[in-house]
């Protein structure tokens, strides 16, 4: 490899290792139910997912609502959450992109 190609590589392992270390740690309530003993699963997911933008406006003036709902089962209510906040964004997971007209 040249000098330059050894850069851009380095530069981008630093990069993907300054990225993975901002990832959060585990989730201790991950498949521990809560006090009315619910877990939070796929079809939970996609609701909070889809409602998170205004659940968000109102976490901010509550002490109560939280965006993301800590007692699910796992990676189903992860991909339920982000699939219902793409759904929400309309094209986020669509992959639509606008026509040109010529």
């Amino acid at each position: 490899m040249k000098n330059k190609e050894w850069k851009v590589v380095t530069l981008i392992l630093l990069l993907v290792l300054s990225l993975t270390a901002c990832a959060p740690g585990p989730n201790t309530a991950e498949k521990t139910p809560d006090e009315d003993g619910h877990i939070a699963g796929f079809i939970s997911g996609l609701w909070h997912g889809f409602i998170s933008p205004v659940t968000f406006i109102i976490s901010l003036f509550s002490q109560n609502i939280r965006i993301y709902e800590v007692h699910n089962n796992g990676g189903w209510y992860n991909f339920g959450f982000v699939l219902g906040a793409g759904l929400f964004l309309q094209g986020g997971i669509m992959g639509r992109r606008k026509v040109r007209k010529k």
